[in-house]
């Protein structure tokens, strides 16, 4: 099998396997398509109804700020540890 790559992604590959993250292109291509694969795999239906209430409280305007949402988790992880 030919696959033709971008120029940008020949210089990501090159750059993975200069610094050893992968052996050769072949075996990025062949990690990266067995990690694909496993994510499709993946059943996240469970996850489904959380998102969509996320996203149903994103349109109502519910959200918070950053600081907020780093406050409100540090506060939790506190919480947890007395």
């Amino acid at each position: 099998m030919n696959i033709k790559l971008s120029p940008e992604q020949e210089q990501w590959l090159a750059a993975r396997v200069a610094n050893g993250e992968f052996d050769s292109p072949q075996a990025a291509v062949r990690q990266i398509v067995a990690d694909r694969m496993a994510f499709d795999a993946a059943n996240l239906a469970w996850a489904k109804p959380d998102v969509d209430e996320a996203r149903a409280a994103m349109v109502r305007g519910e959200t918070l700020s950053l600081e907020e949402a780093v406050a409100d988790i540090d506060a939790h992880i506190a919480s947890l540890k007395r």
